[in-house]
């Protein structure tokens, strides 16, 4: 017997009629009068005696009447109960991931779990992939936003849709920012800070082919905002991802992309196998639905 169908059969113990029954529950006559004899097919009882005008029900009808009450009240008193619980789900979640565009997935993840559960709060880590995923080793991290490539073996994850850009960060009165895109032959006799994962180098020389070696590498670095302050302080130009640079003061710092285009994906991911607390638990289950909902891999 199916919920739905239980409570056709007390609408229309309620209202003792057919067509009364149908426009309360906003249904066909029809398709009410199916339901009900196919109920009364497989419980093998009559349930109603139907006369010209009215229905009344029999004693197995009456019988069924009281028990599906006692159950439609049970199934509503649980999932009162289970709401409740997820009201109760508090604490914080550690979160770690770069200064790159997938974050901004990561902001209205938190903005549609707080909608649920607004007693939760998060401490974010803020560094490369390979210090979150260090991070993350420990167990001092639930869930990390990772620009790839990283090796991934341990975790579980959900890949985000979001192209990370290479971009490269210099002043605005740099001759580079007269350009709509920087070449690696622009780039190959400046000073210049790159980041700091040997992984992102090993993209960054596939990139740059002959020039790579010859190349006046001054600092190598992990945060967009030190970044910026070396580069606008005149001592380098800056190979970053693109993050949200946009939202910067473009009369202080701007950027141009590199030419041909360098992008790259991001991962959001979690340690196969570690023990999380509820509210840490809830947010994975909470990510892996949102970005698979929209059409993330």
């Amino acid at each position: 017997m199916e919920l739905r169908v239980l409570g056709y059969f007390l609408a229309l113990a309620r209202e003792g009629s057919i067509t009364k029954a149908a426009d309360v529950l906003h249904i066909t006559q029809p398709t009410l009068s199916r339901q009900l004899s196919q109920l009364e097919e497989e419980t093998g009882v009559v349930l109603f005696e139907r006369g010209n005008r009215s229905i009344r029900l029999t004693g197995e009808g009456l019988l069924l009447q009281r028990r599906a009450e006692e159950i439609l009240q049970l199934v509503h008193t649980t999932e009162k109960e289970l709401l409740q619980q997820e009201e109760h789900i508090e604490g914080t979640i550690s979160v770690g991931c770069g200064e790159i565009e997938s974050f901004k997935l990561l902001s209205g993840l938190f903005q549609t779990f707080r909608e649920k559960y607004p007693r939760v709060s998060f401490d974010i880590f803020t560094g490369s992939s390979d210090l979150v995923k260090e991070q993350m080793d420990k167990g001092l991290l639930d869930i990390g936003l990772l620009l790839e490539p990283i090796d991934i073996e341990k975790y579980d994850f959900v890949r985000t849709h979001a192209k990370e850009k290479w971009v490269v960060m210099m002043r605005p009165d740099d001759p580079l920012a007269q350009k709509e895109a920087v070449t690696a032959e622009d780039l190959s006799t400046l000073p210049l800070i790159l980041p700091h994962r040997m992984s992102i180098q090993n993209e960054l020389a596939s990139w740059f082919g002959n020039y790579y070696e010859h190349l006046n590498v001054v600092f190598t670095n992990n945060l967009n905002t030190n970044d910026a302050i070396l580069v606008y302080d005149g001592l380098a130009v800056a190979i970053v991802i693109d993050g949200a640079l946009s939202l910067w003061n473009q009369s202080l710092i701007t950027f141009r992309e590199l030419s041909p285009s360098l992008t790259a994906t991001s991962v959001a991911a979690w340690k196969r196998g570690q023990p999380f607390s509820p509210a840490a638990a809830k947010f994975i289950e909470h990510a892996k639905r949102q970005l698979n909902t929209e059409y993330y891999k």
